[in-house]
């Protein structure tokens, strides 16, 4: 059963190779004959090779921890098929909108799957500035999730993803307070930039940019400056600096998708007169797929799981809509493509490609997808030498991935954890495996960018895996893996990305990677993917993540806001974590003038990789009022290091490491607070209870269980999350308990929720009439007035004054109830330019002993942003009543 093992160089080396031995084998089991085999080290210097059966089979086993990331791609015999029909499509779409899951994806699934095109969706935005249903990330790290469910997404739908570097700075009521902050020249540059990279025949908006008003700003933003774009892409005049990477373009047409939402309701739009656009069927069925194209369209759409989109699939026909912005119309408008050359015949030289792979297609045999392998090897050298152009580079790469998927062709190099340092050695494990007759060399394995091979020359017999591990030391100078948009400060509405190349990309290219060359039928072709971490997790089975670069050490702010409500000194606790073993040095925090800190530098020493260690300093305030940065520095060898790691993980995405500033804002405010003890039912997630314990309050998380008019009575307050009302199912039971701790004198505060997708009845949201409606105002600097100067809720326990409606972030609320009882008495009033006056932001009711409070204003944003007069006048909604 056992093989030959495998032994490093060092003694200490072999007992690491060993403990990973032991570590897996409660997982793993022999499996006959696997070749464990190497080749020769071009640096002659990496290792000894003595290798092993069992070794190979269980290093994959051994790493620990990992989550969900994507698995690499395996293709049965129908999607195989389909990749060869799309091989000789030559037609290219580029879909238009603001913001990820305002895509259509039945339209990208239909481009891509019934008529092969090359289909990119553009969203100007990540998404930054929305809500998160499933957990607390919000901004920037919001964005990045959405970045990773809209690349789930087209894994599902076919299509590819592009963004620019606008960044979503939340509702926008027209296109003109959009362009406001966003740099509309940048982003019309970077839409300009992905159609002169991606040169698509057609482009599709979402959305209709002669209707200002009427959405979204960012939607009818993203409209018209694709229309415009249109009209510039082919003009050399227009950015010439990004013709030194790509070539002036224009594309054939513009279309707007339009919907039934365009016309108010389903009804409405069933019965509009739609004669003058083109139909398209977009429920066709793929019968190699066993899928309807709506069903991959809804498999798409809900991976936009922190927004709520999971979608019901459906079957049969369903036509999507399209209206001709610009352009010639189509000859036959059944087909967006009518009057383009779509065939090999548009690339000079390319028509003898198209024969032969009408031929592949004609002969597949779905039964032996390898037998296509030598006519797509013979294609391949075709496509090879063309000149350079668009279709060359998508053609190449696509055969590429077709050859692989008929082989059964496998390579992958995993490393043994998810991250390491630069300048740290580490070990890797490559398997290889060729499962079909066709004559496969592999001639080297390298590893980029340390300059690494190892040449094989190796024939790989049929379904005979290849595997070997080895030990490489990754260059100091190598670059941490880091969304590259987060890397340098932005402002609101616009991210800095410096590099023209990065601009559009989805993701930071990975630079660890592994170059497999091989010989197919006499052939070389090379393949690059990136290194990954895999793991075998007892109950998920396997499982992949990134494998990031990442700093030695890391320093983090256990609380991202510490609020002074006086001159006394607070602990502050900074979490130390080691990216490597071995790590020692010191710490120190810089402070805003006037603040001091006890003692002025600590030492700190840890031994394992991952481990963290806690150092508390005794922070005190300036004597006044005053804001500011608080910012660990941790040196290490006389390095400073002054980055967060923080890491996201959910199922549904590749888990994410992030890189952010360590700092943690710091504010002293004059504020006063009565009740001690709170009650919070969590909603969609919001960061509310850590920040009312920064001012003295206790928070209990409260469960369904807890939700008893005896249990409920001990609160000074109950809060009610975001959209508490909209995600909790459990409130339809347990609302009329929550009601009566009101009326027996207690407070409850409901915070925003959506006027639709109630849990409960809408009317027993409140104890009184209360009615919900889209009024927000979205200007975070909006005039505050007061409509009941004299309430308790402006003047106990803090006087509240203008002065505490400055610095406000994003918006000042949203969801205002438009509707309300005389027994409500209205607080606030403000409103957006050139809109009427707001007032139910803030509404009040006494309600038997106790009160009812309603607040549509943003506190989940103000609050965790340490905003002085946010946290001021909450105070006083949770003290109202208590006053003696």
């Amino acid at each position: 059963m056992f093989g030959k093992i495998c032994i490093w160089p060092t003694s200490g080396e072999a007992k690491k190779v060993l403990f990973y031995l032991r570590q897996s084998g409660k997982q793993a089991h022999a499996r006959d004959k696997k070749q464990v085999w190497h080749g020769t080290d071009s640096t002659n210097s990496i290792m000894k090779h003595f290798l092993c059966l069992v070794f190979c089979t269980l290093f994959c086993c051994v790493f620990s921890n990992a989550l969900c990331a994507q698995m690499p791609k395996r293709q049965h015999s129908g999607e195989i098929y389909e990749s060869i029909k799309k091989l000789n499509f030559l037609g290219s779409a580029l879909y238009v909108a603001a913001h990820p899951d305002d895509e259509n994806t039945s339209l990208i699934a239909y481009l891509a799957n019934e008529r092969k095109a090359n289909v990119a969706y553009l969203s100007l935005t990540r998404g930054d500035g929305g809500q998160n249903l499933i957990g607390t990330e919000i901004r920037e790290l919001l964005g990045l999730m959405r970045t990773q469910e809209l690349l789930a997404a087209r894994r599902i739908d076919g299509g590819k993803q592009m963004f620019s570097r606008a960044n979503d700075f939340g509702f926008s009521k027209n296109p003109d307070e959009t362009f406001q902050i966003w740099d509309k020249e940048a982003v019309l540059s970077d839409l300009v930039w992905a159609v002169r990279k991606w040169q698509p025949d057609v482009i599709i908006n979402r959305f209709d940019h002669r209707t200002p008003g009427t959405t979204h700003g960012h939607h009818t933003a993203s409209a018209m400056l694709s229309v415009e774009a249109f009209e510039k892409t082919g003009d050399p005049k227009v950015y010439p600096e990004q013709l030194q990477h790509v070539q002036p373009w224009q594309p054939r047409r513009v279309f707007w998708n339009l919907s039934w939402f365009f016309f108010g309701s389903r009804a409405a739009f069933e019965k509009a007169d739609k004669s003058k656009y083109l139909p398209v069927d977009v429920g066709v069925f793929y019968p190699s797929l066993g899928k309807s194209n709506t069903e991959i369209s809804a498999e798409s759409r809900s991976s936009h799981r922190c927004q709520g989109f999971g979608s019901l699939s459906s079957r049969g026909s369903n036509n999507e809509y399209l209206d001709l912005i610009k352009g010639d119309m189509p000859t036959d408008k059944m087909d967006i493509f009518s009057g383009i050359n779509t065939t090999w015949t548009r690339v000079a030289g390319g028509a003898p490609i198209g024969a032969l792979l009408a031929k592949v297609q004609k002969e597949f045999n779905f039964a032996n997808p390898a037998a296509s392998v030598p006519n797509l090897v013979k294609a391949y050298q075709m496509i090879d030498k063309l000149p350079d152009s668009y279709w060359k580079r998508v053609k190449h790469a696509d055969i590429k991935e077709v050859i692989k998927a008929c082989l059964g062709l496998y390579h992958e190099t995993a490393a043994a954890d998810f991250s390491a340092a630069p300048g740290e050695e580490m070990i890797v494990r490559t398997e290889v495996v060729n499962r079909s007759p066709v004559n496969v060399v592999l001639e080297k394995v390298s590893i980029l960018p340390l300059g690494f091979d190892t040449s094989f020359n190796k024939a790989m017999a049929n379904n005979q895996t290849l595997i070997w591990p080895r030990k490489v030391r990754l260059p100091k100078d190598l670059p941490y893996t880091n969304p590259y948009w987060l890397n340098d400060k932005f402002k609101e509405g616009m991210y800095s990305v410096n590099d023209q190349l990065l601009r559009g990309l989805p993701e930071t290219p990975r630079q660890f990677k592994a170059r497999y060359q091989y010989k197919i039928e006499g052939v070389s072709i090379s393949y690059d993917s990136d290194i990954v971490y895999r793991d075998g997790d007892p109950v998920k089975g396997e499982v992949y993540r990134p494998f990031e670069v990442i700093p030695p050490v890391f320093a983090k702010v256990a609380e991202k806001v510490l609020v002074f409500a006086d001159n006394t000194p607070k602990n502050v606790s900074v979490i130390v974590r080691s990216g490597k073993s071995g790590i020692k040095g010191s710490l120190k925090l810089d402070l805003p003038t006037g603040w001091k800190a006890e003692p002025a530098s600590a030492d700190f020493s840890i031994a394992e990789k991952g481990a963290e260690q806690m150092i508390n300093f005794q922070v005190t305030p300036t004597s006044g009022q005053s804001e500011g940065k608080l910012r660990p520095i941790a040196t290490v060898d006389g390095k400073t290091y002054q980055k967060e790691l923080i890491e996201i993980k959910y199922d549904h995405i590749p888990a994410q490491t992030v890189l952010l500033d360590a700092e943690a804002k710091v504010v002293r405010v004059e504020l006063k607070k009565e009740g001690q003890l709170i009650g919070y039912v969590m909603g969609a997630g919001d960061e509310i209870p850590a920040s009312l314990n920064q001012i003295g309050y206790r928070v209990e998380i409260l469960q369904e269980k807890d939700l008893t008019p005896e249990n409920l009575q001990k609160y000074d307050a109950v809060i009610m999350g975001i959209r508490a009302y909209n995600t909790v199912d459990a409130l339809q039971f347990r609302q009329k308990n929550l009601l009566e701790y009101a009326r027996r004198g207690g407070t409850l505060i409901v915070q925003y929720n959506t006027n639709f997708e109630y849990k409960i009845d809408d009317k027993e949201l409140a104890p009184y009439k209360l009615k919900l409606s889209r009024d927000r105002v979205t200007d975070e600097n909006s005039e505050v007035r007061f409509l009941a100067p004299e309430h308790p809720l402006l003047n106990h326990p803090n006087k509240i004054s203008a002065a505490d409606f400055g610095g406000w972030v994003q918006e000042r609320g949203l969801y205002f109830p438009g509707e309300w009882d005389p027994n409500f008495t209205a607080i606030l009033s403000s409103n957006d330019p050139n809109e009427p006056a707001r007032n139910g932001g803030l509404l009040a009711a006494k309600y038997g002993q106790g009160y009812y409070i309603y607040t549509g204003y943003s506190w989940f944003r103000q609050l965790p942003a340490g905003v002085p007069g946010a946290f001021r006048l909450f105070a006083n909604l949770i003290s109202i009543g208590k006053h003696k």
